[in-house]
């Protein structure tokens, strides 16, 4: 199972200066990217049907971001060259791409004069840009204001934003989490340790870089390019086991993947970690695209810690994913009595309806057992491991799409938040029983949310857990939290109602 880069966007340097040239003349206001204006006014000039310009739109744009960086365009170019020479724009057809030499531009009007003009520094020229500035003037002061960050998540920097999709294993030890990433990108990162003994003691984050080394927890988590720095909040008994391993992938130009400790089951394992491992586990999910729950056929019990840290997933259940591994080393009809008893214990720990998706197969370098699983279990392992690779493969084109999707929920998350810290204030006396009156709302705090939920018609399964709000709301003075700011909750029903469809009406397919 391999992640292989296409014939598409592949070039030689001949060529690439050549699309160097006509992304120059494209990009009309300098700012480095093809909006949607900047596309219809170039491309036309190609002299190719709407629909076929759509196509070539849709399919140079795989992450929807509404703007085609030089990459990008250089994918577009090359389809437009072989929709110009009658090629239909099929998947098949595609395979060809890379092959094709630019076509010489119908006239000169390609070369036409170039707009001096400039992007300002402020200007929105795609929908991550236009979903800072939103979180930056509408939402941020809402956090500020209500503590949103000390409750419930750390306040948002550009590079959350700006950071590549992001996919984190889970597992008890030897469930072939490091080895997992190992098959994936071909070869072993900086600092991988893989054996049958609990080796990986660290979390660690394996991105790209320009060359191969691994960056201490420490130096990476003041990086402000990096989406790290919320981690200082575990204190430096977890920085010292955290660490970045980057090295040059084509793989992970796409994707970071997140490798972690494998879940212990002795309690006395469990009280030696000196920071809080569900907690950073819990930070990681909200910023993970995809999360692999791992098991091993031989090692199906769920731990104590290992069911506190899928409690610790709570809202983030559509992100789950779960990998029977090492599949081989059972032979067809254990290995159904495996998956059964694998989903009977899961149903029992994954608090959804929905039962999560299982891959079953055999994730490492090593030839499948053909003699244990029989010519069955091989076609099983070989569609179960498209399967997850076309799962992987999406990511990168989902991530535009799940960042609005994270946004929305985060606003939502924040205006109940604001709501509750308000109500809660409310009920406090003006001058005297302040104490009392503090304790009696925490120790009632669920027939406070029943009340916020009644007075503002909220959906209950939105709040906050009760008590996680009650623990950190005890370190805190009640009655210095901000009465409601109206303003500011109209601020951001607007910015839901309006100002973010409307980025997304700017910034989609402009031939659509």
């Amino acid at each position: 199972m391999e992640i292989k880069s296409g014939a598409l966007g592949c070039c030689s340097k001949e060529q690439e200066k050549i699309y160097s040239e006509w992304f120059s003349v494209a990009d009309s206001d300098g700012d480095g990217r093809i909006t949607g204006n900047d596309a219809t006014k170039f491309f036309s000039m190609a002299k190719l049907s709407r629909q076929e310009l759509k196509q070539v739109w849709a399919i140079a744009d795989t992450k929807r971001q509404g703007f085609l960086g030089l990459k990008e365009f250089i994918v577009a170019m090359q389809l437009v060259s072989l929709a110009q020479a009658g090629v239909d724009l099929t998947s098949e057809n595609l395979k060809t791409a890379g092959t094709v030499q630019p076509q010489p531009p119908p006239s000169t009007q390609w070369f036409g004069s170039k707009s001096g003009k400039k992007a300002p520094q402020y200007s929105v020229t795609s929908i991550i840009d236009g979903l800072k500035r939103l979180y930056m003037e509408k939402l941020k002061p809402l956090e500020v204001t209500y503590r949103f960050n000390d409750f419930v998540s750390p306040l948002l920097t550009n590079s959350d934003f700006d950071a590549k999709p992001m996919v984190m294993l889970l597992g008890q030890y030897s469930t072939g989490k490091t080895t997992f990433i190992k098959h994936l990108l071909r070869c072993e990162y900086p600092g991988a340790h893989i054996g049958p003994e609990p080796t990986t003691d660290r979390f660690v984050v394996v991105m790209s870089g320009p060359d191969e080394r691994s960056i201490p927890g420490n130096t990476i988590a003041v990086q402000a390019d990096l989406p790290f720095s919320g981690l200082t909040t575990f204190g430096g008994a977890f920085l010292s086991k955290f660490e970045c391993s980057q090295m040059p992938h084509p793989l992970l130009d796409q994707i970071t993947f997140v490798d972690t400790p494998g879940v212990l089951s002795g309690e006395k394992q469990r009280t030696q970690r000196s920071y809080d491992f569900t907690g950073v586990i819990s930070w990681f999910a909200a910023k993970c695209d995809l999360i692999l729950l791992l098991f091993d056929p031989h090692k199906l019990d769920i731990s104590d810690e290992f069911k506190r840290v899928i409690a610790s997933l709570r809202g983030n259940d559509d992100k789950i994913r779960v990998v029977l591994n090492k599949a081989d080393q059972v032979d067809t009809q254990q290995l159904m009595r495996v998956y059964g008893a694998l989903m009977w214990s899961l149903g029992k720990v994954l608090n959804t309806p929905e039962v999560s998706r299982v891959y079953i197969g055999s994730f490492n370098d090593k030839p499948v057992d053909e003699e244990a699983v029989g010519p069955i279990g091989r076609d099983l392992f070989e569609k179960e491991q498209d399967d997850l690779l076309a799962d992987l493969i999406d990511i990168p084109k989902k991530a535009c799409d799940r960042r609005i999707n994270e946004f929305v929920k985060r606003a939502r998350a924040a205006k109940i938040h604001a709501y509750i810290m308000s109500h809660l204030k409310k009920e406090m006396p003006a001058m005297m029983g302040k104490a009392k009156a503090q304790q009696r709302l925490i120790d009632n705090l669920e027939d406070e949310f029943a009340k916020v939920q009644r007075d503002f018609h909220l959906p209950a399964g939105d709040f906050p857990n009760v008590e996680h709000f009650r623990e950190v709301l005890s370190g805190y003075s009640i009655d210095k939290f901000e009465k409601l700011k109206p303003k500011m909750i109209q601020a951001v029903d607007d910015m839901l109602g309006y100002e973010i469809p409307e980025l997304l009406k700017n910034f989609r397919n402009p031939y659509e």
